[in-house]
């Protein structure tokens, strides 16, 4: 057996015993998750939670979660994009998670809700994100943000719709990225690498259960190769924001992540990475099981982010 810390232990025991999430419909996953009681967990103080709608196309909107810690600001930024495999997860899944970074990072944190797939399907959410991006740009202000300090970040799905914003700004000349988070990006979608196959079924991430993502995100086996999909293929991953890189021990994703990352060093971008030991694939947003763990990622990166921020002050 792995090395597994005894609350994911306990968290897979249970997790295994209802259905195996790729043998459901996209819907049939999304409906068993909302189903789930509500688990009492301490939520991290803020000013103020605001959800809002923004245009992301011709009459075209999705959702936002704004949270605004305490304090005078204008704050940094921190855009958030869920996980889920571009098919499950919404604002709700990452919402403990959010208040936790908007806290201890003393940013504003805006959650983007971007459509899912098989609904809609690559490369939309990537152009949502890109949205949501440009709208919190403009619009900091509003947000009593401070539209030369914006952070990217998210997990899983969500740290692959990151990975690919930096990569975006870099090419579209903006919004300017102050720094990525990555927290075991989806970097390839090859599903053929050391990890996947030391991890590929009682982890929680199964192979299939990747590969059941993988197949509803992208239309055909050309959208694999898109580095917008896949962005451990860009050729150039030169003057890219400052990252810092999480993965977890136990997970099919975490040789992508620490290629990711070596390949962002290889390029000259300043990266810091971690290993969360005895971790599993999707820990950082269950408040529920690994709160303190959480806690602990996050102080990580907000450390990270501190130095960040000194460079944006004092150029």
């Amino acid at each position: 057996m792995a090395n597994l810390d005894p609350q994911a232990k306990a968290y897979l025991e249970a997790f295994y015993q209802g259905p195996l999430l790729q043998s459901m419909e996209p819907q049939a996953v999304r409906d068993l998750f909302a189903q789930m009681p509500p688990v009492e967990i301490e939520l991290a103080p803020l000013a103020k939670v605001e959800d809002r709608q923004i245009p992301v196309g011709e009459n075209e909107e999705i959702g936002i979660r704004v949270y605004t810690p305490e304090g005078q600001g204008p704050f940094p930024i921190f855009v958030y994009y869920h996980g889920g495999g571009w098919v499950i997860g919404d604002l709700e899944t990452v919402d403990a998670s959010c208040r936790e970074i908007a806290n201890q990072t003393n940013s504003v944190v805006v959650s983007v809700d971007y459509r899912l797939a098989p609904e809609y399907k690559f490369p939309t959410p990537v152009k949502d994100s890109y949205a949501a991006l440009q709208w919190v740009s403009e619009n900091a202000d509003s947000i009593n943000g401070n539209a030369s300090n914006i952070v990217v970040g998210g997990d899983s799905a969500g740290g692959n719709l990151s990975a690919v914003m930096s990569l975006l700004a870099r090419e579209q000349n903006g919004p300017e990225i102050s720094a990525q988070v990555l927290i075991y990006p989806v970097t390839s979608l090859d599903f053929n690498t050391k990890s996947y196959e030391e991890f590929k079924e009682g982890y929680g991430l199964d192979k299939d259960l990747m590969i059941w993502f993988g197949d509803y995100y992208i239309n055909n086996e050309e959208d694999k190769k898109n580095v917008l999909a896949a962005p451990l293929l860009a050729a150039d991953l030169s003057n890219l924001p400052p990252a810092f890189v999480i993965t977890a021990e136990n997970d099919v994703l975490r040789d992508e992540g620490m290629a990711y990352a070596k390949r962002l060093r290889e390029a000259g971008v300043e990266v810091e990475e971690v290993c969360e030991k005895g971790l599993i694939h999707g820990y950082f947003t269950n408040m529920a099981v690994f709160p303190e763990r959480i806690k602990g990622t996050i102080s990580s990166f907000a450390k990270f982010l501190d130095k960040v921020n000194s460079k944006v002050k004092n150029p």
